[in-house]
Order: C-alpha cells, then structure tokens, then sequence
C-alpha cells in the first residue's frame, strides 16, 4: 500500500502501528488469559505462554507468576511510566523453561503477526525510477530487467511513520492515541534506519535539482516507496543471539561493513550504508523482539547494550547511527551472576555496577506442582504437547496417574512396546518436586508430602474434611532453586526402557512393566553418577526418596483396595438419600417420598452407616436409634462439613438443593476411604498371603480374578494389574495377622 494507505489503515485499526514493547504486550494479551493453581495459589495465566498456535509444542509449563510480572514490566514499559531503561532478563537453573520460552514467544509473535490485528508494517523503496545510475541494494548487484527487483525493503524493519518529519510524526501520533482510546499509547520516536535514509536523500536531492516544490511527496510517491507488510520470524522483526554466534561485538549487535560493495558503491567521501550487512541481533529485532541466549557467553556484549533500551540508538559507524525499538531481553543460567559478581568485593568500585542496575532480573525456578511435573515428564519422553488446561480436580488427578505406553527399539532393529504403570511418571514428578522443596517452613506434624500435595491442590484431605493451604505459613524464598531437572528424570526413565527386567508370568509380559518403584529406585541410584549435583544434594536427595515411595505405595493400595471391593461401592442416589435423612433427623423434619411427606428411616441411616461406611456395629444403636457416638458422627462429619463446603462453594441464587451431595468432598472421603477391616468384614476366608499364585476354587482366588478385572477397566493392563496388585499384597501380609 501507499504511505497514505497505511495511515488510512492504521486510523481504522491503531494497532498496526505499534511500538515495539506495546506490540508484543498486545500479543500477549491477544490470547486471553485461564485460571490456574500454583505452589496452592489460584492466579490467571496468559495462555500465550501455553503455546496455543502451535498445540503448545513450546509451551511454558509453571512460573506463571513470572511470567505476569514480565507481562506487568512490558506494559509498564509500553506506556512510559518507567523501567524503558532497563534489560529483562530470565535467569535460573538448566530444563527450567528459558529456552522454551524464546521459542514460545517467536512462535506467538508469528502467528499474532498473521492475524488482521496483529499485522505488521515496514518500508520499501525504488530509486530505478530516478533516473539512478547506482542502484539501490545490499549484499549484491542490482538487475532492471524485472521492474519488482528494484524494490528493496528496509533491512532493519523501519516503522511506516518513521518517514514523516519529527513535528508531522507527533502531530500523527496525538490523532491516533485519541482515536485507539488504549491504555498504552502509541509511541514512534525513531528516525529512518541509515539504508532508507540513503534511498530518501538520494530522490530528495534528485527532485530539488529539478525544481520540484513539494519534495516529500515526490519521494514517497507510490512509484518510490511502498508500505509493506511482513509476517514477523527470527531475523525480520526478532533477533536472536545464539551462544554459538561469534565476531566483534559490532558485528553481534548491528552487523558488518562489506569491503566489497563499498568500492562498488559511490558513497560522496564517506561509507555508503548501503554496503553495510545488517545481520546483527539488533538489526534483526529492530521493531520487536531481541533475545541474548546464553548471556554468560556474550558477557562482552552487555556493558555495549547499556543504553540501548533507554536512548534506542547504535551506531553503524562513527559517523553513522541507527535508531532501534526493540524489546531487549537476554536468557542466562546461574552463571551469569557469577560473571556479575567477581568485582563485588570492591564495593563502590565495581566496573559492572551500571551494568546489573539496568538488569530487571525475573527468575525461573523448578516446578513445584507434582501435576505439572508429570505433564513436563510425559512431554519429554513422548510427542504429547497439548497443554493439560484442565478445571476439574478428578481429571487432573486421572492424567497425573495414567500409565504410559513407549515404543522402544532394541539393538536387533525390532520395536517393542514397554509400559510404564499407572503411578510411574506419578512417582517420577512427585520425587523430582519433594527434592525441590524446603522444608524449613514445614509446620510440626506435616512433612513434606504433606507440602508437595498442598502446592498441587490447595488442601489437604484429613478427619474427613479440608485443611486449606491458607492455613499455614510458608515462607520460604529457596522453592524451585535446587532439586532434581526433568532431564536427568528423562535419561533414567529412557534408560530404564531399554534395560530387561528379571520378572516373568506363565501368561503375561510383565517383564515389559516399568513399575514406580523402579522408577524410584533408578532414580535413586543415579543420583551418585550424575555430575550435576553436589555430594550434600545426593545425600539430601537420597534421603526424600522414601516418601515418594510411601506416597505411591498408598495410591497403589488405594487402587487395588477399591477394586476388590467394587461390588460395594455405594451409588450416588444411595448417598443423596443417606444424607437427605440425616438432615431431616437433625431438624426434626419429614423426607419427601413417592407416597408424600415421611419421617426420616432411622433403619436406612443405620444400614448404611453399618453396611456401606462400615463405622458403626449394633453396639452403637438402641435398637435403630443412634447412641451418642452416632448422633456426633452424623453432626460433625456429615451435616457440619457439608454446610461448610456449600457455604465455601456457593454463588448468586445458591440453594442446598443445587449441590450434588455425591460430589462433596466429605461425603466422597467417607466413601471412598476403603480399609483393610472392611476387607477382612466381608470376606473372611481371604488370605493376602496365597495372592501370586492362589488355591484353586478359593475366595482368594475369585477376589484376585475380580480385582484384576477391575484394575484393568480402570487404566492398568493384566499385567501392570498382576504386578501392582501382589506389591500391594506384601506389604498387607505383613500387618494381616
């Protein structure tokens, strides 16, 4: 389009022409926000950082609150209210998401680019037209046998309204700002990059020496200068610098001069910018985004970028400068601070002062959410990227669970399917978080898994009812600094895949079975042969490993009691009518039922109590009424907790008659909590101990056909059920007698 066509274009919709900060602020925003839990906290979380465009390949998984407060300084930046001379940088240990994130924000810009409000502008020019005997080109000659191949666009990204004279820009600028009534204004302070300026000159100076009046419209006529739009990638609108990149420090920054075409080139007595290579991460940001990976690598570089932020300006030579806007952001581990710090000792004499003032350090830290870390697992070892953006608590818990099936090529070419059982990558996360933990802040009678399933949920279950996460204090600031990285997580488990295991079945291939307390092992014992951590971090790590496995010994006896006892379980409408009776008893009220208004059953309460929870025996009733054990039982697990959780849970127009009782966490915790007597209540003639291979026509035997059964409809394979199931069964021999 022409000049006149894009300010047209850009009154219709301002945000075409923003700035650089404003613009990735404005993708960002773009994709709206989702409410997440972290560390037990609710908070909203722009759902750019989960990589929607690209099915969350490169999503960043956790530091949500990071990530806002990254958000917060663009917008604070965007609007000029501060920080404009400052460098965001992203620090922290190694697998904690930083390289993810650069590539989280390239494609996001990408595809924010290809949509109508994200469309992205710059400048092209033709001087054929003007009788040029030079050309006008970079990095090579020029050919007039195709009209299009004059056109040469602004190497450097150049904003549109950079060609406007300063006074007719703000004038521009003022007009736009009211019109897109945002809370960030538009602000275009650059003058036009070295190469468009040549081209400008060189018609300006053409059409003076033939009398024309009006010069600014002679040269950006259609026929000289084109707006164009552009789909942002690394090098037009994003620069990277990659810690492999070498050369001068001019050479990273901006580029390089080309001997070549400056003897080609006439340049009036000075260097033509048009034999300047603009291949530096600045040139290629300019506009947008410029990202230093690995900062430690280019430390020579930093001190240069001091006063890019806040003046926007490099220089090309001594006697030629180049305005940028980009948004500066550099990418290092933690040796970047020890880089920082060598001159500290000399108190107000350290060179590199001016430096880390500048620097608007936002640290990312390991996962401390066992869900998200299993989903960081299952994402290194698989193709899955789809990011696991899930509401309900009973799903997650599902996801966080379930088995994993791996494809794994053996040394004689042929592919064979291992299995990791359900728990296992559960196991894997909940290690990795348990180690990452401080446990100073731990309050006297909880541990750390007690913290680790806190930080993933927000409560804990005890005495039937909820400990909220408000109720404790911590305060830690060590959280996510140390602890195990997915990545050694990663190389065990892979390893594993490949190693046969010593277990055999005459019917099933349960050697192909990885079991979590294989994983835990594993894990375990390579702690020793694994440089990344210190002799005090294996001892500290080693020691953790016992609870994660106390952990999923418990969801494996949990699983494997709720199987066997499946035939028990109590249906939804059983419970709704338990607790509607229970109601009526306490308020001396009547029940509706299908003949009309009824006194509450004091026989149904009794059964169930008896029957279905298994709390109570004959002792505890005069007949069918409840003795003072029951009638406590019935106020304070059942009536208070569900009054409590309603209140808690309500909305506008609530009414106890919108709550599925059945979903009520006391109410499931009372059901669902299955034990051992309850075992030994009904089936008196089991015996744990004859479980791996049970006599014939014995109820042990029909227990073990119909829970494996189970298992298997439940997520596990006949074998991962076989394998599960007797693990859990020594342990109860133990303690049957």
């Amino acid at each position: 389009m022409s000049l006149a066509e894009y300010v047209d274009a850009a009154f219709e919709r301002p945000s075409v022409a923003a700035h650089a900060s404003k613009y990735l602020l404005d993708a960002i925003e773009s994709m709206g926000t989702r409410t997440v839990l972290e560390e037990g906290e609710t908070r909203e979380r722009y759902r750019f950082f989960d990589d929607p465009e690209n099915d969350g390949e490169h999503a960043v998984l956790g530091n949500t609150e990071v990530l806002n407060r990254f958000v917060d300084d663009l917008r604070t930046i965007a609007a000029d209210r501060g920080k404009s001379e400052k460098i965001l940088w992203f620090d922290g240990p190694t697998a904690t998401g930083k390289s993810e994130l650069k590539r989280c924000l390239i494609n996001g810009l990408r595809a924010y680019s290809k949509t109508p409000a994200g469309r992205r502008y710059t400048v092209e020019w033709n001087i054929a037209a003007a009788d040029d005997t030079r050309g006008l080109s970079y990095g090579g000659e020029t050919t007039a046998t195709d009209r299009e191949s004059d056109w040469y666009e602004s190497p450097v990204q150049s904003h549109p309204l950079s060609v406007f004279p300063p006074s007719v820009r703000e004038e521009l600028l003022a007009a736009l700002n009211r019109e897109a009534d945002g809370h960030v204004p538009i602000t275009v302070a650059e003058e036009l990059d070295p190469f468009s300026r040549e081209a400008y000159e060189y018609l300006e100076e053409q059409y003076r020496r033939e009398g024309t009046r009006d010069l600014f419209s002679a040269v950006t006529d259609p026929a000289h200068l084109r707006v164009k739009n552009y789909v942002v990638d690394v090098g037009q609108g994003i620069g990277v610098l990659h810690s492999e990149d070498d050369g001068t420090p001019k050479e990273r920054l901006v580029g390089s001069w080309m001997p070549g075409m400056l003897r080609e080139l006439d340049s009036r007595g000075r260097k033509n910018p048009q034999a300047f290579s603009y291949d530096g991460v600045l040139s290629q940001g300019n506009g947008l985004l410029t990202v230093v990976e690995d900062a430690a690598q280019h430390a020579d570089l930093l001190r240069k970028l001091l006063n890019v932020p806040d003046e926007g300006r490099v220089k090309l030579d001594k006697g030629i400068g180049m305005d940028v806007d980009t948004q500066l952001v550099i990418i290092s581990n933690p040796d970047l601070d020890a880089e920082l710090d060598k001159y500290a000792d000399r108190n107000g004499r350290d060179p590199l002062k001016a430096l880390k003032r500048r620097l608007d350090k936002h640290e990312f830290r390991y996962l401390t959410n066992v869900s998200l870390e299993a989903e960081l697992i299952r994402r290194e070892l698989t193709a899955e990227t789809t990011v696991w953006a899930v509401d309900d608590e009973e799903e997650l818990r599902e996801r966080v669970r379930a088995p994993l099936s791996i494809d794994v090529r053996s040394g004689k070419g042929t592919v064979r399917a291992r299995e990791l059982a359900p728990h296992a990558v559960e196991a894997a996360a909940m290690y990795s978080v348990l180690t990452r933990l401080d446990a100073e802040d731990v309050p006297a009678g909880y541990d750390l898994l007690d913290k680790a399933l806190l930080f993933d949920f927000g409560y804990l279950r005890e005495d039937d009812g909820r400990t909220s996460i408000e109720e404790f204090n911590f305060d830690s600031d060590d959280e996510g600094i140390h602890g195990i990285p997915v990545t050694f997580t990663r190389d065990v488990i892979a390893d594993l895949l490949h190693e046969d295991t010593e277990r055999r079945h005459a019917d099933l291939d349960v050697e192909r079975v990885v079991l979590p307390e294989d994983v835990l092992d594993a894990m375990a014992d390579g702690l020793g042969n694994a440089p990344v951590f210190s002799r005090s971090e294996r001892a500290e790590y080693e020691g953790r490993v016992s609870m994660a496995k106390a952990y999923v010994r418990d969801r494996q006896e949990t699983d494997v009691l709720a199987a066997l006892l499946s035939e028990h379980s109590v249906e939804r409408e059983t419970v709704a009518e338990y607790v509607e009776h229970v109601y009526a008893w306490d308020g001396d009220e009547q029940v509706e039922t299908e003949r009309g208004p009824a006194d509450p059953d004091p026989l149904l309460m009794k059964l169930f109590e008896t029957e279905q929870l298994g709390r109570f025996g004959d002792g505890d009733y005069r007949g069918n009424e409840p003795k003072d054990r029951v009638e406590e039982f019935r106020r304070e697990r059942i009536i208070t907790a569900l009054n409590r959780y309603a209140w808690q849970n309500r909305d506008e127009g609530f009414t106890v008659d919108d709550v599925d009782l059945t979903e009520i966490p006391v109410i499931r915790s009372v059901l669902d909590t299955y034990d051992w007597d309850d075992v030994r209540r009904l089936y008196e003639d089991f015996d744990p101990a004859h479980w791996e291979d049970p006599p014939e026509n014995t109820e042990t035997e029909r227990l073990k056909e119909r829970t494996i059964a189970e298992l298997t409809d439940r997520g596990y394979t006949p074998a991962s059920a076989e394998l599960t199931s007797r693990a859990v069964m020594r342990e109860v021999r133990h303690r049957w007698d």
